[in-house]
């Protein structure tokens, strides 16, 4: 196994989707190389500390934000000379990310007081009511022709759907959910369902359709702790969802009703003959110019 030289980062790197560049952040610089060669391609100087990274659909351009500054910095990866900055004075950023079309931003305020989202081509601004969750339950549909949100108004939950065909980000739908405490949701591949997840407290998972309208609705249990996550098939026709009882529920796209239940058993321990490898650090010495040379003239004895 080969391993490329380290490099000093402050987050996670992200890959650009076409998988030709990779960005690193390094406090308030980030660095964008080859994945290829690793070679450095561009490096830039932010006005602040990175606190998140986000590659554009096309890949040309990355996003960084700035959350100590309620600032978000654009940079572009072929025009050194192109660079954009968005700041959102007293409301804050607690979140920022690409549309589906890499054409727009999307920032939310602090404590989700609002939801704004900035134009890179008309430079226009639209305000939209904040969202739930700060980086949970904002999700574009596969097709990028609908914009999911979920919201908490009067102590209840509520799914809205705006239309970005327009570009002016109409309103579609906003329908009260029959849930006790949403926790997320997600697009089915192709765009024509939506999958709510309710509390951890409350086994229930909620389905509707592209327009709003409901579709059905699946309870595992009443007592216990409820579904931790949940996963869409590539085809849209199963639902998979995971639960605190370790058991994992396949869910059919005709009555929601589980098809397959997986159990999660004890630990493996056969086959015992598999190879398990763990990459362990050595933690490297400081030396002084001194010791240095203590130590080569030490292993030059031992050589002799």
């Amino acid at each position: 196994m080969d391993f490329s030289e380290s490099y000093r980062c402050s987050l996670l790197p992200c890959y650009s989707r076409d998988g030709r560049h990779v960005a690193a952040a390094v406090e308030y610089r980030i660095v964008i190389r080859e994945v290829e060669s690793l070679k450095v391609v561009q490096i830039y100087s932010c006005l602040d500390k990175i606190h998140r990274i986000e590659w554009s659909a096309s890949g040309n351009y990355v996003l960084c934000g700035l959350y100590d500054r309620s600032t978000v910095q654009i940079w572009s990866v072929e025009d050194p000379e192109w660079s954009c900055k968005i700041d959102e004075g007293p409301a804050g950023i607690k979140h920022c990310m690409w549309t589906s079309d890499g054409q727009s931003v999307v920032l939310i305020a602090d404590f989700c007081v609002r939801m704004t989202i900035w134009s890179l081509v008309d430079r226009k601004c639209r305000i939209l009511p904040g969202p739930k969750h700060i980086s949970k339950g904002v999700m574009f549909s596969p097709k990028a022709d609908q914009l999911a949100v979920l919201e908490r108004k009067d102590c209840k939950d509520w799914l809205a759907l705006y239309s970005t065909n327009s570009g002016n980000w109409d309103l579609q739908s906003r329908i009260q959910l029959a849930s006790m405490d949403a926790s997320d949701i997600a697009w089915s591949p192709d765009s024509s369902k939506i999958a709510v997840l309710d509390s951890p407290l409350t086994y229930k998972v909620l389905l509707h359709a592209a327009d709003g309208s409901s579709l059905g609705s699946y309870s595992g249990y009443e007592s216990g702790l409820g579904p931790r996550s949940f996963k869409w098939s590539p085809g849209a026709d199963f639902l998979a969802v995971g639960s605190y009882d370790q058991v994992v529920r396949v869910l059919n796209n005709v009555t929601w009703q589980p098809l397959l239940e997986c159990h999660h058993g004890s630990p493996v321990d056969e086959p015992a003959d598999v190879a398990v490898y763990q990459e362990v650090e050595e933690p490297r010495e400081v030396l002084a110019p001194m010791q240095v040379q203590q130590r080569q003239q030490q292993q030059q004895q031992q050589q002799q």
